[in-house]
């Protein structure tokens, strides 16, 4: 039993270590917004709209197609959806105000993108990490759809959030990325080199992004409910959730292997998502107690990620 312990501690410090650097970036982030003055309105535009199409086509170039493959991210959509719905009906029983709106949304996501691409890097081999990536055009569509509604009742209607959808680049690169994949378009290495580049660049800029978000974070109301709520979704039923798709897949039902446990694994037990920011900014729903709960789970993060991996990964 000792002995068992001992292994499991060695893993999650080694696992611990591994994820470090991602901290680090953050630091960065804040040093850059800080003291150099760049402001994250002058990095995001970067990110959406030029390395992370460059990513999700990369990976949905490389990524060897299945049933069992495509059927990984429509698993997370539902499973984003139930705990998004399911997290907007307790929240009408805690806040009277938007406050639920904004917890909804967030239960249902997690920060897939910034922290998620090189945390699957790091647990991953190459081809789990272009599931994981694929994955990633889910998440976009879950929160500019489903999320964007949530979160949005009563200014905008779901024919304005589709919109939105239809204008991210990330869409046409995955549609891109597939067609090439289907065809069997040959290109050399030295291309899939080049676009394998991208992911550390959208990877380090992504974390810094956050840093970025903590300059100008003072006196926050901390809202205990908001914070108990977003991390049992995020730290419990998303785990859970993943694992039982898990368990009862293996069992039972045979559609996914070994490879999609993993990665579904890895897109449950990220953080909370940056984007819960933007979103707060948006339509004026607390964005600072956000900013200040994404900062606090990104932190509880650097200890159970490296737990649930070592005990199930």
């Amino acid at each position: 039993m000792l002995s068992t312990l001992v292994s499991l501690w060695l893993k999650v410090a080694a696992l611990g270590l591994k994820i470090f650097p991602l901290y680090i970036n953050i630091s960065l982030g804040y040093i850059a917004c800080k003291k150099l003055g760049i402001a994250r309105e002058m990095v995001a535009p970067l990110i959406v709209y030029i390395l992370a199409p460059i990513v999700v086509f990369g990976a949905t170039l490389q990524v060897e197609l299945s049933a069992s493959v495509v059927l990984v991210p429509l698993t997370l959509f539902c499973i984003a959806a139930v705990i998004c719905f399911g997290m907007f009906y307790v929240g009408k029983k805690i806040w009277t105000d938007r406050t639920k709106n904004l917890a909804a949304f967030s239960c249902g996501t997690g920060n897939t993108g910034y922290f998620g691409i090189p945390l699957a890097i790091i647990l991953l081999n190459e081809h789990e990490a272009n599931i994981y990536i694929l994955a990633l055009v889910i998440s976009f569509l879950y929160e500019y759809t489903i999320g964007f509604y949530i979160i949005s009742r009563g200014s905008y209607t779901f024919t304005q959030s589709m919109i939105k959808i239809v204008k991210l680049p990330v869409i046409y690169a995955a549609i891109a990325g597939f067609a090439c994949n289907l065809m069997q378009v040959n290109f050399s290495g030295e291309f899939i080199e080049f676009l394998t580049q991208f992911r550390g660049a959208y990877a380090i800029l992504g974390m810094m992004m956050i840093g970025m978000g903590l300059v100008g974070l003072k006196n926050v109301r901390v809202d205990k409910k908001f914070i108990a709520v977003t991390f049992f979704a995020k730290f419990i039923i998303w785990p859970a959730a993943a694992l039982l798709v898990a368990f009862i897949d293996s069992n039972f039902i045979h559609a996914f292997d070994e490879s999609a446990y993993r990665v579904m694994l890895v897109y449950a037990i990220v953080p909370m998502a940056a984007n819960t920011v933007i979103m707060a900014t948006l339509f004026n729903v607390r964005p600072q107690e956000a900013s200040f709960a994404i900062l606090l789970s990104t932190a509880v993060a650097f200890f159970t990620i490296p737990l649930m991996a070592a005990l199930f990964l």
